[in-house]
């Protein structure tokens, strides 16, 4: 095993744990080495497909001295317990979004990690592919001269139309907002810098919801959260973004993301993919038109933003999907339900760096 690979360790073997295993295959830098889930039985399964990983206990895999980083794909609920079990056991931790499901329990998480000189990273590591990351060029590059505002919408009827098991994104650390706001507002921190205030509204348009697919189809489950969320956020360079989230929408033609600056306007591509075309229209060109891929790493999957920390533990270097912006980024949708729930504006009281940008042509093991 070389001296240079950074052994992961996944606690969490679900739908999205698949996508991780291909895509960490692929990068340099890193080998997966155990997983470890409740069901016992799915976790041999995983590893039966993958030769060279061990299925183990959630404690054997904290305790195991061939795991270097645990890799956090549990339930929402789970993501702080297990974070800061990784952390006690002397491990660096990268997880899915949201960090923690408030701020109240992710805090401290990001002071245990500094405590204990360990790295704590979280997705969406998407904003580190070519589509982000062109647009940050370009932004960067000044193409529409100061960036003034910007629009973010998602919109769909809900999940539980093609996900077996659906009620967790319908509890607390799920919603439109904390389940897809995290890619749209780590974006918007990436393109405009952060955040500082926030109004909104949130609502719901139904009490209960039913299962569609898989054994359970036609199972009735409570909503817990609101599921259709709007606001605008105010960021520290004075750019307003109009912000729409929802799991209440049948139909709708919205962008993604837009940025709108003096001399210009952005396309950027959805947010929860890691390429995607970017198109600019200026003062002097009205149409549309694409721009050349200028910057991210490229062909780039769920995992990179690992890979991304392993090469930052390695140099001693920062890592970009970092508990710091994760942090920032549930501080501003926390904030923006409570404006929704106080019916006034609310400020956002941390602040973060934007992450360095990632060059054209760059590898996560060696920038």
């Amino acid at each position: 095993m070389g001296e240079q690979v950074t052994r992961i360790g996944i606690v969490g073997t679900g739908v999205i744990s698949g996508t991780y295993l291909d895509h960490l295959a692929k990068l340099p830098g890193v080998e997966v080495a155990a997983v470890a889930d409740l069901d016992v039985s799915r976790a041999q399964t995983v590893a039966d497909a993958h030769p060279g990983v061990r299925p183990l206990s959630s404690d054997d895999l904290l305790a195991d001295p061939d795991v270097d980083v645990v890799l956090n794909l549990t339930i929402p609920a789970a993501h702080a317990p297990v974070h800061r079990a990784a952390l006690e056991a002397g491990k660096h931790t990268y997880g899915e979004k949201p960090l923690a499901v408030d701020r109240a329990e992710a805090k401290p998480l990001l002071e245990l990690a500094e405590a204990k000189g360990l790295r704590i990273g979280c997705a969406p590591d998407t904003v580190l592919g070519t589509g982000t990351q062109t647009a940050r060029a370009v932004i960067d590059r000044g193409d529409i001269g100061v960036p003034t505002a910007a629009s973010a919408s998602f919109v769909t009827p809900g999940h539980e139309l093609w996900h077996p098991a659906p009620e967790f994104y319908y509890q607390p650390g799920g919603g439109p907002l904390l389940d897809m706001g995290p890619y749209y507002v780590t974006s918007l921190v990436t393109l405009l810098g952060p955040v500082r205030r926030v109004t909104g509204r949130a609502g719901r348009s139904q009490d209960e919801r039913k299962v569609h697919t898989g054994p359970r189809a036609g199972a009735i489950f409570p909503v817990d959260v609101p599921t259709h969320v709007t606001g605008i956020l105010e960021h520290e360079s004075g750019a307003l973004t109009t912000v729409l989230m929802s799991f209440d929408v049948w139909a709708a033609r919205l962008p993604r993301i837009e940025i709108y600056g003096t001399d210009g306007s952005l396309s950027v591509p959805d947010p929860n993919a890691f390429d995607g075309t970017v198109e600019i229209a200026t003062a002097a060109q009205r149409e549309w038109t694409e721009v050349p891929v200028a910057g991210g790493y490229a062909g780039a999957g769920r995992g990179v933003g690992v890979a991304d920390l392993a090469r930052a533990i390695r140099t001693g270097g920062p890592h970009r999907a970092d508990g710091a912006l994760a942090f920032h980024v549930l501080d501003v949708l926390e904030s923006l339900l409570e404006a929704a729930a106080k019916d006034q504006p609310v400020d956002v009281t941390s602040t973060v760096e934007r992450p360095a940008a990632v060059p054209l042509g760059a590898s996560p093991e060696t920038a």
